[in-house]
């Protein structure tokens, strides 16, 4: 599903045993799409199967309240469609 800039999403939970590129402080957090910034080959996936999947990736603004509780600041992560869903 792509996502626009102004969209809410939700990370998904999700503890795997590879690598990941969501940050264990932002998963299952609500962020807002700030731009789409391509597509890019998968992390998780591109150590073992090099350009096996390739997806759109967002930067994703979250305020620092959401995500620790605390603080007048915002946080911006890059990150891979797959790892989003809509929210509302």
């Amino acid at each position: 599903m792509p996502f626009s800039p102004g969209d809410h999403v939700l990370t998904r939970i999700t503890d795997p045993t590879h690598h990941t590129r969501v940050p264990r402080y932002a998963r299952g957090r609500i962020g807002t799409v700030v731009e789409r910034e391509g597509t890019w080959a998968l992390p998780d996936v591109n150590a073992y199967a090099p350009g096996a999947q390739v997806e759109a990736v967002y930067s994703v603004r979250f305020d620092a309240r959401d995500l620790w509780g605390e603080g007048s600041h915002a946080v911006v992560l890059n990150l891979w469609e797959s790892y989003l869903e809509a929210v509302g």
